[in-house]
């Protein structure tokens, strides 16, 4: 009976870290994701916000000690090696007291996050091709969210008003992105016409993004909790499997 449910245990563990393994990946994943995406909103973030990129960072780091811990986990429940078993049990403790740092981190800084993300918005519509009449990669970004959101500004149209290139124009011209019509411009500045109208929207893009964050964030959360859950499972297998083994046998270890 002992040696039948130590064998049910290893190979649960087995599977456990198996799936905590393929979770480490997909955290791996949202890092390299929130650090290289040049398609949307993140894309807005990333040359300005070093929290953002310190975020990326440390999610690329968890997910690789992850994958890391699910891997010697699985070599430790196969060849029933306490040595492995007792540096898995170590690993797991020590990165679920780091995702609930800064969870908690995370939610005592929130207000500090919106203030940092105003204020890199309303810095990037005042010098929007300003410089250089070709659009970085940045205010290409801006440019969808607009587009796709349908919306103009952060809290409304008249943040454009600020723009250094639609100031020295006396609002003849408006940002193409913001147009309510097909005009045949995904970026930079369309003209506003003889009347001066711009026909643009009038809603602003923050409870949108802020919508479109929210959702993002609790998918990576979810993934979080997802992979919280199955840590205290395995670091429960991995002492029960590891107060069964006493007699450990190294020649089973593999050799690379």
């Amino acid at each position: 009976m002992a040696k039948g449910c130590m064998k049910v245990t290893k190979y649960f563990l087995f599977l456990f870290n198996l799936l905590f393994f393929i979770l480490g990946a997909v955290i791996l994943g949202f890092g390299i994701w929130i650090l290289v995406d040049k398609t949307s909103f993140i894309a807005v973030l990333q040359e300005s916000s070093e929290s953002l990129k310190t975020g990326s960072y440390i999610l690329i780091t968890v997910g690789s000690v992850t994958m890391v811990m699910g891997f010697l986990g699985c070599i430790g429940a196969v060849n029933e090696i306490r040595c492995l078993l007792g540096m898995y049990f170590t690993g797991l403790l020590l990165i679920l007291i780091a995702q609930v740092a800064a969870g908690v981190l995370i939610y005592l800084q929130r207000d500090t996050l919106k203030t940092e993300l105003s204020g890199v918005i309303n810095k990037l519509i005042i010098t929007y091709n300003y410089e250089d009449t070709q659009n970085t990669a940045t205010e290409e970004a801006w440019d969808y969210v607009q587009r796709n959101l349908k919306c103009c500004g952060w809290t409304g149209s008249q943040n454009w008003t600020e723009n250094l290139v639609i100031a020295n124009s006396s609002g003849t011209k408006y940002p193409c992105s913001c147009s309510v019509v097909d005009n045949g411009e995904e970026h930079g500045f369309c003209n506003a016409g003889t009347n001066g109208t711009w026909p643009v929207h009038t809603n602003g893009c923050m409870q949108q993004v802020q919508n479109w964050l929210q959702d993002n964030i609790g998918i990576i959360l979810g993934v979080c909790v997802g992979v919280a859950v199955i840590e205290l499972m395995g670091m429960v297998l991995s002492i029960c499997l590891c107060r069964s083994v006493h007699n450990e046998d190294y020649t089973k270890v593999p050799k690379y």
